[in-house]
């Protein structure tokens, strides 16, 4: 009881403040070129400061890498390299690959026919050539890629009298099987890719801070457009923000665990449809001293990612978003989006990412924390009485130490007596 009055106490104080503010935005004048030009340095960096993500709210990190020098490492692993690729790139390489074998082996063609003397003997009925009907490098490279192709016409055949076509027929068979091979399940797997499956996974576009169950949280919402749903769906989430330890070496963009229920198994989801995930601001949560004044303040950006598995391919698909402190709204809550419908439940994803409003003390939870264990303990506990025991004390004390000093005195008195007689 002592408790809900003391939110109750402090929910009230915050409205009286939340009515005195005014809600009018005080725009500053712009000022000349010149005038920009001679404001002090410290507000030049002020207005010049911005935000820089780490991770963008379509869930790409922006990050480059600068001064690779390992380059061959890229192409130790050509595949993933190439699936990497833009579309236009990969799609250049598959043509130019093909394009490229077929003009080197119809090369070959060609001049196997130059040096057996073929070209010589075009139209000659007792010359056996190589290949039948090749007459130019034209014809070598139309029959490179028909054999390459397997799409055989029929026209140019090679003959059983050269046994250096035969053996130029088997490696070209080999190694174009080997080029369809890598070529198109390069393809396959880039057109595979379930990273088009996260566009469909959405993320609210504000989280919110406010009470819940009697305890400050850290809220987001997430939830799933498709109907084939996403299996084994679990949720993480990571505080970014630069650190500096005792002694004194400074971390840029550290990261810190957030407990969204790793521990209770509330982190692992049932994306049916969308869901408020949860961060308890408790003693081990990075929000544990921010208040609401202290918030707009800090520089950290919350990075929240979604895993699971694509019901249609079992593959498994991430999707990230983040959120900066200008992205967090203290005292506010998520807008129901489920509704019961004759036989059904309705999602209504118009309202996704609205919030309203709620009453919530702008102290930080190690603040309320603090109130709420003085509002608990009992009347000679506090910090009056304590300091009315701590005067007795020494009351006492002084008067014991008087009666100890009368004592002493009468002491040597009689000691003199007694010796004067």
């Amino acid at each position: 009881m002592k408790q809900d009055k003391l939110y109750a106490n402090v929910l009230e104080g915050d409205s009286m403040e939340q009515d005195v503010e005014s809600p009018v935005t005080i725009h500053p004048p712009k000022l000349p070129k010149q005038a920009r030009e001679d404001l002090p340095k410290h507000l030049k960096e002020c207005t010049k400061r911005k935000i820089q993500r780490y991770v963008r709210k379509d869930g790409k990190c922006n990050v480059h890498h600068g001064n690779v020098r390992e380059t061959y490492r890229y192409l130790t692993d050509i595949f993933t390299t190439l699936v990497d690729l833009k579309w236009r790139f990969n799609l250049f390489i598959f043509v130019m690959v093909y394009t490229v074998t077929w003009l080197f082996f119809g090369f070959i063609w060609w001049l196997i026919a130059y040096i057996r003397g073929d070209l010589e003997h075009i139209g000659d009925k007792k010359w056996t050539p190589c290949v039948s009907n090749l007459n130019g490098f034209v014809s070598a490279f139309l029959f490179s890629i028909e054999t390459e192709t397997t799409i055989g016409y029929g026209f140019r055949v090679i003959t059983d009298k050269c046994p250096e076509g035969i053996i130029l027929l088997l490696v070209q068979s080999v190694l174009g099987s080997i080029v369809n091979a890598f070529m198109v399940g390069c393809m396959f797997v880039k057109i595979s890719q379930p990273k088009k499956r996260a566009e469909t996974l959405v993320f609210s576009t504000n989280a919110v801070i406010s009470m819940r169950d009697g305890k400050l949280c850290l809220m987001f919402r997430v939830g799933d457009l498709r109907n084939s749903h996403i299996v084994e769906a679990s949720i993480r989430a990571k505080l970014i923000k630069s650190k500096q330890t005792k002694e004194g070496e400074f971390i840029p963009l550290n990261q810190t665990d957030i407990n969204v229920g790793y521990y209770t198994g509330d982190d692992r989801l049932f994306l049916v449809s969308p869901l408020i995930i949860s961060h308890e601001i408790n003693q081990q949560s990075p929000f544990w001293e921010i208040s609401k004044a202290q918030l707009p303040k800090e520089e950290l950006e919350i990075v929240v990612i979604l895993e699971g598995m694509v019901e249609a391919t079992g593959m498994t698909c991430q999707a990230r978003s983040s959120y900066v402190t200008s992205e967090i709204l203290w005292g506010y809550r998520f807008t129901p989006v489920l509704t019961l419908e004759d036989g059904f439940y309705e999602v209504d994803y118009n309202s996704f990412h609205d919030t309203y409003e709620t009453n919530t003390p702008s102290y930080s939870a190690k603040e309320l924390a603090e109130m709420a264990s003085r509002a608990e303990l009992p009347l000679t506990w506090s910090v009056s009485s304590q300091l009315d025991q701590r005067a007795e004390m020494d009351t006492e004390e002084e008067t014991k130490n008087h009666e100890e000093q009368t004592e002493r005195n009468g002491d040597v008195a009689n000691l003199e007596n007694e010796s004067k007689v």
